[in-house]
């Protein structure tokens, strides 16, 4: 049993934490330490006793210790594999970023990684990451850092940026929803059951607008086996109507059934992360238009309950009161560390700069494509290059996180107006309305964004 430290930052978290603890009690071959690092302490202490309380059940295949660090240089000593799973400043933050932008017509279903709310959650973010990114340099140099927080492409840039030889990727379980649905659309064709893990894909893009150019099953071309699904599902969209029942975080998928049908391409993404990208009168126009669409907006209030419950979920399992259970939660994190340790390989997709993998974006530029996992190493496979649509409106998003870099670099928010106005998402305004948006949402996270000294 192979015994290693990982240090997990955002060791609070209500839902990653506690899956990750969960896939480490089923897992065999592993054993070791896991520190937990997080501002909410509390939280962290909490996960912590829940971890040791995991190690006492029936099921549990592993040995595992839980701690929690109060300084963050002491987490990250040492480790081996460096979680990161962080919230960049509070849900108050986001409200203002995902919601005021709506008194001007741009409505986002998610609000983490496009549009004005991925301008100015990359804002926030980028000084932190910096933080990270330093101390894992002058610490755990030789860790693997695994990252779980969105803007996912811009939190790797990041890291990347600011230490260039950190061992990086960058997380997403996306893509695992359209292998489900290509496995589906297979068995409606032809009656064969087959496991998401067979459904072999080409994922080429960048986080949460990734695409699928090539899917197949054993001999099986999948791609015409998609179009006639897509047109057998395109009015009501594969959920029917029962993606109601999934408020707040549900959609029929109609959008990417839409967008496949126009291109011939399919998005690995979900609606709500989709509509994100692109230009605000295809999806996004106003109330009526995304009730068509048959996706919701998630509410950042309802994301404060879910945080409030989670809290008071962890303390009724410490008192007894709510029953503890572990079960497999369909990340992919355990078989990376797994297949870096040399245990068993791995193909799976991952967010890390391009090597030339995806052969028509930007040298550097963080995509997301498969990559090949061995021992202590991960290597990005070729996918080629993207179709002229989704192509060219990528290089917009990667020319506007370029911009936020240089933001970062200059300490100069101007560049992050620029890229505000090249949003694809509030194009249709006039730039005086863009203006006045941006200074409302900067005044509403001032504390968060001192970083920056100019502010033209």
């Amino acid at each position: 049993m192979k015994k290693i430290r990982i240090c997990y930052i955002g060791g609070g978290s209500r839902l990653w934490a506690r899956s990750l603890m969960s896939d480490l009690a089923l897992e065999k071959d592993l054993s070791g330490e896991v520190v937990l690092y997080d501002i909410d302490e509390e939280a962290a202490i909490n996960n912590a006793q829940i971890g040791h309380m995991m190690m006492a059940l029936d099921d549990v295949k592993a040995s595992w210790h839980f701690s929690v660090s109060k300084t963050l240089d002491e987490a990250i000593k040492g480790s081996d594999f460096i979680f990161i799973s962080i919230l960049p400043a509070t849900f108050d933050e986001m409200e203002a970023y995902v919601h005021l932008p709506e008194k001007y017509g741009v409505y986002q279903p998610v609000g983490d990684t496009a549009g004005p709310a991925g301008i100015f959650r990359s804002l926030i973010m980028m000084p932190i990451y910096e933080g990270f990114a330093k101390k894992i340099e002058a610490l755990a140099p030789t860790a693997w850092v695994i990252n779980f927080t969105n803007p996912m492409t811009m939190c790797v840039q990041m890291l990347y940026h600011v230490f260039p030889n950190i061992k990086a990727f960058g997380n997403c379980h996306e893509v695992f929803h359209v292998q489900d649905i290509l496995k589906r659309a297979l068995k409606e064709e032809t009656g064969i059951e087959a496991s998401r893990q067979e459904i072999s894909i080409n994922p080429i893009g960048i986080n949460h607008f990734t695409w699928i150019n090539y899917a197949s099953y054993k001999d099986i071309d999948l791609m015409p086996i998609y179009e006639k699904f897509a047109k057998k599902y395109q009015k009501e969209g594969i959920a029917g109507d029962d993606w109601v029942n999934y408020y707040p975080f549900g959609s029929a998928e109609r959008v990417k059934l839409d967008l496949f049908l126009k291109y011939g391409v399919i998005a690995a993404a979900g609606d709500r992360h989709l509509v994100e990208f692109l230009p605000h009168h295809w999806y996004t126009k106003d109330v009526e238009t995304i009730k068509h669409w048959r996706y919701f907006l998630t509410p950042v209030s309802h994301r404060k309950n879910i945080k409030s419950n989670g809290n008071l979920s962890a303390l009724n399992i410490i008192k007894g009161s709510e029953k503890l259970k572990i079960h497999p939660s369909g990340e992919e994190g355990i078989m990376q560390i797994k297949a870096i340790l040399g245990l068993s390989p791995l193909i799976t997709n991952v967010n890390m700069p391009n090597q030339g993998q995806i052969s028509n974006l930007p040298l550097g530029h963080v995509v997301e494509t498969n990559a090949v996992f061995r021992k202590d190493d991960v290597r990005p496979i070729f996918a080629g290059a993207m179709p002229d649509f989704p192509h060219q409106m990528t290089l917009r998003h990667v020319k506007n996180h370029q911009l936020l870099i240089k933001a970062f670099d200059e300490k100069d928010l101007s560049y992050a107006r620029l890229a505000l106005k090249m949003d694809p998402s509030v194009e249709h305004l006039d730039h005086q309305i863009i203006d006045q948006m941006f200074d409302e949402i900067i005044e509403k996270i001032k504390p968060y964004v001192t970083y920056y000294h100019k502010v033209s």
